[in-house]
Parts: structure tokens; C-alpha cells; sequence
């Protein structure tokens, strides 16, 4: 019997030969490639500094299709499918509650380069929206004795429409007695003896 690995008329040369040397130097590659992954993932930098919270400056628009029926196909344009889009995030929404809760959320003010955090108001920021309220509510304001005497107009207002409507029943009523009077000559009817009951002709 023969000793060697290739048995005699079996072909076993398509098989890979493989190369223990080459193996081995992939895994070190790769292992030099992660570690220096992880070095750079460490070494970033300073971590962005981002703008605390603002008001927004635009009135969101919640009620423009309110009520109004739209054609939905697959293949539109995000910003034609049903529902709220947001331009910042490239994204759709499906309903206003949370289209508000989108762009009041953390991956909607970080697109806008702003953090989470709000900034603290000093006592001079604090004093001076209160003067600027107070002069806004200055001019529009009313007193109780405005008040009393729009309560008064008002019950006014609704006597005078509740007299109208009577007036408008006494007429309704008047032409219905008006209609259903029968027309009778009067000569028929003095022959029938409707003509004066209880008075006497002379």
C-alpha cells in the first residue's frame, strides 16, 4: 500500500491551497486597521458646542388642509405625500401631534444646530419682558365696567331678536287664520243661516 496523501487516480488539484502565511497577515492588517478605528473614534476633537434652545419666529401651520382630501401616490415627492413634511429633516409625518412633537424633538433642534438645554434668563431679561407685556395688554385691555356693559348690550341684542321672532309667529299666524277662512258668497250664506247670529237685521 502507498503512504502518500493522494490516493493513486484521484485528481485533487482543484482544491485551494491555502497559505497560512497570507491568512496571517490579513488578520494583523485588520486587527491594525480596528485598533487605529478606535483611536480615531477617541480622538475627535471637542465635542460641537450647539445654540440653546429659541423661540420659533414662524407660526406653525397645522390647519391649512384641514378638511381637504388629497390623491396619494407611492411614487410622489416626500413633500406631496400625505401628511406634515419637514424640510429640515426630509421626513414625513402623519399627523399634527406628532408633527409637533417632531420638530419639538431632539433630532429636529439638532438639525437646526441648536441642544436641548435652554438658556438661563437674567433678572434684567426677566424684568424687561414683563414692561414689554404690560404695554402690550395696555391698550386692548378692558375694565369690569366694559365688561358689564357688553353683558348688558348683549342681553339687549337678544330681547330684541326674541320680540322679532314673536312678531314674526303673530303674522304667520294671522295669515294662516287669513287662509283657511272659507270664501262663501253672502248670499249663499245668509241662506244657509250664517249670515248674522245673535244679530238682527233692520
Amino acid at each position: 500500500m502507498a503512504t502518500s496523501n493522494n490516493p493513486v487516480g484521484v485528481d485533487n488539484t482543484f482544491r485551494k491551497k491555502i497559505d497560512r502565511e497570507e491568512y496571517l497577515e490579513r488578520a494583523r492588517e485588520r486587527e491594525r486597521q480596528e485598533a487605529e478605528g478606535r483611536n480615531k473614534s477617541k480622538a475627535k476633537g471637542p465635542p460641537v458646542q450647539r445654540k440653546p434652545l429659541k423661540h420659533r419666529d414662524y407660526e406653525v401651520d397645522l390647519e391649512s388642509r384641514l378638511g381637504k382630501t388629497q390623491v396619494v401616490t407611492p411614487v410622489a415627492p416626500l413633500s406631496q405625500q400625505a401628511g406634515y413634511y419637514c424640510s429640515v429633516c426630509e421626513c414625513v409625518v402623519k399627523d399634527s401631534a406628532n408633527y409637533l412633537d417632531h420638530i419639538n424633538g431632539k433630532k429636529h433642534q439638532r438639525a437646526l444646530g441648536m441642544s436641548m438645554r435652554v438658556e438661563r434668563a437674567t433678572l434684567q431679561q426677566v424684568q424687561e419682558r414683563f414692561e414689554k407685556l404690560k404695554k402690550r395688554k395696555a391698550p386692548g385691555s378692558f375694565s369690569e365696567q366694559d365688561l358689564d356693559e357688553r353683558i348688558i348690550k348683549q342681553q339687549e341684542e337678544e330681547e330684541e331678536r326674541k320680540r322679532q321672532r314673536r312678531e314674526r309667529k303673530k303674522e304667520k299666524k294671522k295669515e294662516k287664520a287669513v287662509e283657511e277662512e272659507p270664501e262663501i258668497d253672502p248670499d249663499v250664506a245668509a241662506m244657509m243661516g250664517f249670515g248674522g247670529f245673535g244679530s238682527s237685521k233692520k
